[in-house]
């Protein structure tokens, strides 16, 4: 039900694209998704990982264009730092330069996903995560990715600062990536297999030449294993911090957002990359989603060092043990 709501609202909000952010946000706020994973006391739906996957693997498949993934993970973590009222929404930074005194943070962040309408930024990847309020934040440049999405420099003189307990958004953001690269994967697979069996050339659908198949082939390999790693990943997040999982799932994430984005574009040809079609919509997400909360190599770099620390021959009974944990409390939901 939670995801059919999302798929209707989705769907109407990416109509219009030249809409602007604050013609669309209320909507999503007005629907409650920004606080999907508070508890039901807390005015959230009190969702789990689980739910959090399923809707934003919705809104990667709709090429949502708004910040709902930083909403989602920075509300939990606001929640977790005591913080209840954030006016504007709650973003995530894991670029940032300054110093703390007196629990006021000074300094700057870069590359802030809809910066400019923040009303309070997680800081993550360096020591404990912080919530900054961003009352009287100034904002330095206005950027984008890729795909054109809010990415801006914000700077910060004695901003309120409070300590997110627990909590790493960081793995968070990665997570909810990854979730938005299977949903997105998903939807230019199945643009790519339509168009190439209504395609004609040299008198039959392209989608009967063996290269063509064997290119979608992979194709549909990388999104299925994108999103297996990824449902995983969120299942174990229901169970623990599923740092590793997560790690492996963003990983394996950017990794099929590469190959996906260059067989989506073979199998369309030159039509794919025109504003006018709906596929580069979903494939410059995923060139600038497959690098954003750490890419393919940054998380490589993680599994290769949590490996390292195991002895000698421990790897692959402490994995199969974790697979059963995860799976036993998977059966008990």
């Amino acid at each position: 039900m939670l995801v059919d709501m999302a798929e209707k609202l989705f769907a109407d909000l990416t109509t219009d694209r030249s809409a602007p952010f604050a013609t669309l946000w209320p909507r999503v706020e007005e629907m409650g998704f920004g606080g999907l994973l508070l508890g039901e006391e807390e005015g959230g739906f009190g969702g789990d990982a689980g739910d959090a996957f399923a809707v934003l693997k919705t809104a990667g498949a709709a090429a949502l264009p708004l910040p709902l993934a930083e909403e989602v993970f920075g509300r939990l973590a606001a929640a977790r730092a005591g913080v209840v009222d954030v006016p504007g929404i709650v973003t995530i930074a894991t670029r940032w330069d300054g110093g703390i005194a007196g629990r006021r943070f000074t300094g700057t962040t870069t590359a802030v996903p809809w910066g400019r309408e923040a009303g309070a930024v997680v800081l993550t990847g360096n020591g404990p995560d912080l919530l900054v309020m961003a009352r009287g934040a100034r904002v330095l440049r206005e950027d984008a990715n890729p795909a054109g999405e809010p990415r801006d420099t914000l700077s910060f003189e004695g901003a309120e600062v409070h300590e997110v307990p627990e909590f790493s958004a960081l793995h968070w953001g990665a997570l909810s990536r990854s979730a938005q690269i299977a949903g997105a994967l998903d939807r230019a697979l199945a643009m790519s297999i339509e168009y190439a069996n209504e395609r004609v050339q040299f008198g039959r659908p392209i989608g009967k030449f063996q290269s063509v198949q064997h290119s979608l082939a992979i194709f549909a390999m990388e999104a299925s294993a994108a999103l297996s790693a990824g449902q995983a990943a969120a299942r174990a997040a229901e169970v623990d911090a599923a740092h590793f999982e997560i790690a492996v799932a963003k990983c394996r994430a950017s990794q099929a957002a590469a190959v996906g984005h260059a067989s989506a574009h073979a199998a369309h040809g030159a039509i794919g990359f025109t504003m006018e079609h709906g596929l580069n919509h979903l494939t410059r997400r995923l060139i600038a989603w497959r690098s954003e909360f750490g890419g393919q190599a940054f998380w490589a770099d993680r599994i290769g060092e949590h490996v390292l620390t195991m002895p000698p021959g421990q790897f692959w009974p402490n994995l199969t043990a974790r697979s059963d944990v995860l799976s036993r409390a998977a059966g008990s939901k």
